[in-house]
């Protein structure tokens, strides 16, 4: 719907405004094209929108704020680096800058909700004065449609054109992504990466699900024709996406979701899939998806004449982006719901080499595993990194996203597994026989044997034994894995070093965990696999 406004527009939350047009739940189509004609984007070959998103082309993190009312109005944020506080009155000013820089724009309105669970979902009305913005935000959430006058659960205000001034309002630099809890308003300005948007309606849910019992996770999630779902946790690089992407299962969705009473739910409706090196042999499902009208593409390099896109160019950035709706995915879970999960997977690249390719965790173990996050960058692919592989640790393996304390998910996480009994699996898609630079990468057929073999037959009454330095269960055999690959120590030709590499990871993880000494039970701390080495 489109409405012209001579005396202003009122918008819940936001105020009175005098923008020159209001685009209400436009269609995708409306967007697309609206996006041309204001030259935010073009058109690839196949009818793809392709944007640039400037400056930012990933989440900045030092820019992103929670307005801190004091204990009393905003409880348990676990204040930091992560969730950095910025004054009630600073935010004000922004928000009244905000609403003055849209007067005379032209502004798209999409009522959506996070969660797709009518117990649980969250209403989000975005407002933006950009029309590929709006179609972003309506591929990743699900529609939600209310009168323009009535509230939403949340005001979304995306501004990427308003710039910050760090010297007035006390910000990092010109970009913020700030969230009011007690206003129930995200603002986001100086950036144009969307992103942003998608992980701000992520971190609101992460702050309001756990009072209910909900645990929010940064996770995949599929279904078998048993109706059993797996989850799969994983930092970027893992093979999270598509590991989850099974010929013979059904997906619910790629990254964010609840586990609640009756089961699990997907927060969204569509996926933001990386599209660096993307494959349509590999990944077919993704490449068709990301060659449909309606798909919004970041930073993808292409030809200006024949507008095909070169998947495999990092010139902009290696972070390049696809945004489809999961109506695109062949084969996706309608309802985006899933019962418990009777498998869990922690996926980490161990660049190190040192992991084993799978390991049947404890509860205690599973606890430990979910708040340490770990996964390794590779040495010599980023600007900084040295020789060595470099280790990266995310709390819950999604901490950038938690505005409450580590703890807080942890023990929702653990009492979740007591109650319903699911395995709990690490998996290594990194390296074997040594760490990047010697060892090989483990192939992804044998990561997806070991997958599937935890799902449909693997029993905790099958054949483990614990090696003698991470303390983990390693199953003796899995049905299309070479054996001798499942013990990493033997795989070494050098087995002195990796006892030497194994206990440098050792004590990078203990580094990491020491800041829970006080926090959780010890006898998580105690599962640690620095207690026997």
């Amino acid at each position: 719907m489109t409405a012209n406004k001579d005396q202003g527009q009122v918008i819940p939350r936001l105020g009175e405004v005098y923008p020159r047009q209001v685009h209400w739940n436009s269609s995708t189509a409306f967007l697309a094209e609206k996006a041309i004609a204001n030259e935010e984007g073009v058109f690839s070959n196949a009818g793809a929108l392709i944007v640039d998103t400037g400056e930012h082309t990933g989440r900045s993190p030092r820019d992103k704020y929670i307005v801190d009312y004091g204990n009393s109005a905003v409880d348990g944020i676990e204040w930091g680096s992560v969730n950095q506080p910025i004054s009630p009155e600073r935010f004000d000013k922004l928000l009244e800058r905000t609403r003055q820089h849209l007067n005379g724009a032209e502004v798209y309105i999409q009522d959506l909700c996070a969660g797709n669970h009518p117990g649980y979902a969250r209403s989000f009305r975005v407002v933006t004065d950009k029309a590929w913005a709006a179609l972003f935000s309506k591929n990743l959430l699900l529609p939600f449609g209310t009168p323009l006058d009535s509230e939403t659960d949340f005001l979304l205000v995306h501004v990427p054109d308003l710039h910050a001034d760090p010297a007035i309002d006390g910000t990092a630099s010109k970009a913020f992504i700030i969230i009011d809890f007690r206003k129930q308003i995200i603002l986001i300005g100086g950036t144009s990466y969307a992103g942003e948007i998608k992980k701000s309606v992520f971190s609101a849910m992460n702050y309001l699900l756990p009072a209910e019992n909900v645990l929010p996770m940064h996770c995949s999630a599929n279904i078998g024709q048993a109706q059993d779902t797996a989850l799969f946790f994983g930092l970027s690089g893992t093979g999270k996406t598509t590991l989850s992407s099974s010929p013979d299962r059904f997906l619910i969705g790629d990254d964010e979701h609840g586990w609640g009473e009756d089961g699990t739910f997907n927060f969204e409706g569509g996926c933001y899939a990386k599209m660096i090196h993307l494959k349509k042999e590999l990944e077919p499902l993704i490449w068709d998806a990301c060659h449909r009208f309606g798909t919004v593409l970041e930073n993808v390099i292409y030809d200006a004449d024949t507008r095909e896109i070169d998947f495999n160019s990092d010139r902009k950035t290696e972070n390049t982006r696809g945004a489809y709706p999961l109506e695109f995915i062949e084969g996706h879970v309608l309802d985006g719901r899933g019962g418990h999960p009777r498998n869990i997977f922690f996926l980490s690249a161990d660049a190190f080499g040192v992991l084993p390719p799978i390991a049947l965790l404890s509860n205690e173990q599973a606890l430990f595993y979910f708040l340490l996050g770990y996964t390794a960058k590779l040495a010599g692919t980023e600007k900084g990194l040295g020789k060595e592989p470099e280790a990266t640790f995310s709390t819950c393996f999604g901490e950038p996203f938690l505005p409450l304390a580590p703890q807080a998910y942890g023990e929702l996480f653990l009492q979740k597994l007591l109650k319903y009994q699911p395995n709990v699996w690490l998996i290594n898609t990194g390296w074997s026989g040594g760490p990047y630079g010697t060892g090989k990468r483990i192939a992804l057929p044998y990561s997806r044997a070991m997958v599937n073999w935890a799902i449909s037959s693997a029993s905790k009454d099958d054949v483990y034994h614990t090696e003698s330095h991470f303390r983990l269960r390693i199953p003796c055999h899995v049905e299309g894995v070479p054996d001798a690959l499942l013990i990493p120590e033997t795989t070494w030709d050098d087995q002195s070093l990796y006892r030497e590499v194994a206990l440098t990871l050792i004590a990078k993880m203990k580094t990491r965990m020491d800041c829970f000494k006080s926090r959780i039970d010890p006898a998580i701390l105690n599962c640690a696999p620095w207690v026997t080495v």
